[in-house]
C-alpha cells in the first residue's frame, strides 16, 4: 500500500505538542512493515537552516482558492527512510509559531488544496490519505467536491484522526465561500450551528474517523467530551475506530538518552538515582533521595487537570515530596505555579517554556509523573514516563485509562483515580508515597513498568489493517457540482467508467439561509476584521 499522512507538523522537523511525535514515528513503524508512507506539512519559517539544507525542490505552480490564486513550492526531504514533502508560501508561514493567527482558516485551506494539486505533480499515487486534526480537514472535503473525477485520487481513501476534538477549527459562516471558495450546495459540509466547522466536514466527508485511543472513541460519544459534536458522531459511529498512539522508543531510550547523567535500564535501574539527584540540583531543590519527587511535563490549560492541583497543592506539600513542572499556557496557571514556587523554596521548581532537555531529566530524574487529566484523548507523557521508570499518578480518562493500570490490581503500573475531584487525586498522590518509602517495592515496580510496551508496532498493525479494509470498498459515488473548476486529467466529454456513478449536486438554494442572530453574532457583525478562528492550537 501507499500511504501520504498529512499533518500540520511533524518530527523532526517542527513541532508543538504530540500530533508531531505521531506523523514522526508511525510513518517510520509502517513504513517498515513494508508499506510506502510519505509525510507532507507546511513549510514553516521556524524549521532550522540545518533541516532545509537537506530539501530538494521539486517542483512549483498556483492553487486557486476563491478568488486567489497563490504561488506553492514543493520540497522534499528524506528521514529514516521516510520521504517528507513540504508545502512552501511564504505569506502563509513564514511567520513566529505555527498557529493561532487571525487567517488560520485560509492557511490550512491552502495547505489542503495544495496538497492535492501536489499529487497531480509528483510521482506518488497514494491509496490511503491519512489526515490529522482541523488543519487537514478539507482535504477530504475538497477531494470529493473538486478532486474526485482526477483519473489518480478517483479511488483514494481517506482516513481522518481526532487528536483533540476541542479544537474543531469553527469559524464565521462567511469563509465557506470567500475563503474556502467552496460551491453553495457543498457548503453544507461544513456548515455546524450556523458556523462553519471544518472538523465536522471531514467526519462527514471522510472513509474512515479514528481517535487515539480505544477509550477516547466512546468519551467523544457522551456530550461531556465531544464538544458539541456527539449527535454527529454518534451518527458515523460505524466509521469511529480507536487506536492507541505510541512512542518511538528509538528516540525515548534511557539506556542510550544523550541528555541523561548516568544511562539506565531493567536489567540496572541503578542510574536512575543520579538522574534525580542531578534534576533535584538542576531545578534548585534539596537534594535529597528519601523525598519523592513529582514531576510534570504539560501545557497549562484546564483540560490537563490543573485546577485540582492548584486546589490540593498545600496538602500536597505539607507531605515530605518536592514538585518539578515544565510548561506554558493560560496565564492563571503560569501565575499560580509561580506563586507556589516563591512560597515553597527548594521545594517547588517551576519552569515556564518547553526545554527538551530539561522534559528528558523530569521524565528520568522523577520518582512519579502527575497527569491529573480533565480529559486526555490519548497521552504520550505518561507512556514516556513508563520507558524511563517513573512511576504515573493519572486520572482514567481517554487513553489514560488504556493504558495505567493501579498499583492495587495485578501487574499494575501506575496509580489512578476516577472522579474529577481533587481529594481523589490527593488520595492517589499519598498511595504512591507509601509505596516510595517501600523500596523494595518500589524497585520492583520501576523495574516492572520499564517493561511496559507502547511502542509503534501494535498500533501501526492495527492502522494497517483498517487501510486495506476500506481499499475493498467499492469506489465512491461521484457527484457533479454545477460551480466546480473543470477538471484536469478528465475531458468534458468523458463518459464516466462502469465502475462509476455519478449524479447531479442538488439544486443551490437562491440564498444560503444566515443563522439566527445571536449576542455573539451580532457583536461579530459589528466588527469589520477579518473572522478570527475560535480556538487555539491542536493538542
Amino acid at each position: 500500500m501507499k500511504i501520504l499522512f498529512v499533518a500540520s507538523e511533524a518530527v523532526p522537523f517542527v513541532t508543538s505538542g504530540g500530533l508531531a511525535d505521531v506523523a514522526g514515528a508511525l510513518s517510520k513503524a509502517i513504513r517498515h512493515r513494508g508499506h510506502a508512507c510519505r509525510v507532507v506539512l507546511p513549510l514553516y519559517g521556524s524549521i532550522s537552516g540545518e533541516a532545509r539544507q537537506q530539501m530538494r525542490f521539486v517542483t512549483s505552480f498556483n492553487v486557486s482558492l476563491s478568488w486567489r490564486n497563490q504561488y506553492c513550492g514543493i520540497f522534499e526531504a528524506t528521514v529514516d527512510g521516510v520521504k517528507y514533502y513540504f508545502i512552501d508560501n511564504e505569506y502563509y508561514y513564514q511567520r513566529e509559531g505555527l498557529y493561532g493567527f487571525y487567517d488560520d482558516a485560509e492557511r490550512f485551506a491552502f495547505f489542503s488544496k495544495a496538497v492535492l494539486e501536489m499529487l497531480q505533480r509528483i510521482e506518488f499515487d497514494p491509496d490511503i490519505i491519512h489526515c490529522n486534526d482541523w488543519q487537514t480537514a478539507m482535504i477530504p472535503v475538497y477531494l470529493n467536491v473538486f478532486y474526485r473525477h482526477m483519473e489518480k485520487l478517483r479511488n483514494v481513501k481517506t482516513v481522518f484522526s481526532i487528536h483533540n476534538i476541542q479544537y474543531q477549527g469553527t469559524y464565521d459562516l462567511q469563509i465557506a465561500y470567500d475563503v474556502l471558495g467552496l460551491p453553495v450546495p457543498a457548503a453544507g459540509m461544513v456548515e455546524f450551528n450556523g458556523d462553519v466547522n471544518l472538523m465536522k466536514g471531514a467526519i462527514e466527508q471522510c472513509d474512515a474517523l479514528t481517535t487515539v485511543s480505544p477509550t477516547y472513541a466512546r468519551e467523544i460519544l457522551d456530550p461531556w467530551y465531544a464538544h458539541g459534536l456527539d449527535a454527529l458522531l454518534q451518527e458515523k459511529q460505524h466509521k469511529l475506530t480507536g487506536i492507541l498512539n505510541g512512542i518511538d522508543y528509538q528516540i525515548y531510550d534511557p539506556q542510550n538518552d544523550p541528555h541523561l547523567t548516568q544511562n539506565y535500564s531493567a536489567a540496572d535501574i541503578s542510574g536512575k538515582a543520579s538522574n534525580k539527584k542531578d534534576l533535584q540540583m538542576l531545578a534548585g531543590l534539596a537534594p535529597d533521595k528519601k523525598t519523592m519527587v513529582i514531576g510534570m511535563v504539560t501545557r497549562m490549560v484546564g483540560h490537563k487537570g490543573l485546577d485540582l492541583v492548584r486546589y490540593a497543592f498545600h496538602r500536597i506539600m505539607e507531605q515530605n515530596v518536592q514538585f518539578v513542572m515544565l510548561g506554558s499556557g493560560e496565564w492563571e496557571y503560569e501565575q499560580f505555579f509561580r506563586k507556589m514556587a516563591e512560597d515553597y523554596p527548594r521545594r517547588v521548581s517551576v519552569t515556564l517554556g518547553f526545554d527538551p532537555q530539561l522534559a528528558r531529566r523530569i521524565y528520568s530524574g522523577a520518582d512519579v509523573f502527575l497527569m491529573p487529566s480533565r480529559s486526555e484523548p490519548c497521552g504520550l507523557a505518561q507512556m514516556i514516563a513508563l520507558r524511563y521508570g517513573t512511576i504515573p499518578i493519572v486520572r482514567s480518562t481517554g487513553g489514560l485509562a488504556d493504558t495505567i493500570r493501579d498499583m492495587g490490581g495485578e501487574n499494575g503500573n501506575g496509580y489512578t483515580f476516577l472522579t474529577f475531584n481533587g481529594d481523589d487525586m490527593l488520595y492517589a498522590i499519598t498511595r504512591a508515597l507509601e509505596g516510595f518509602w517501600d523500596k523494595d517495592f518500589w524497585n520492583g515496580a520501576v523495574v516492572r513498568v520499564m517493561g511496559s510496551d507502547f511502542s509503534w508496532g501494535n498500533s501501526a498493525g492495527q492502522y494497517i489493517t483498517l487501510y486495506k479494509g476500506l481499499l475493498e470498498q467499492a469506489p465512491r459515488e461521484l457527484i457533479e457540482y454545477p460551480d466546480e473548476p473543470k477538471k484536469k486529467g478528465r475531458k468534458k466529454s468523458a463518459k464516466p467508467t462502469k465502475d462509476e456513478k455519478v449524479k447531479k449536486a442538488p439544486k443551490a438554494p437562491k440564498e444560503p439561509k444566515a443563522p439566527k442572530a445571536t449576542k455573539a453574532s451580532k457583536a461579530a457583525q459589528e466588527t469589520p476584521e477579518a473572522p478570527v478562528s475560535k480556538e487555539a492550537a491542536p493538542q
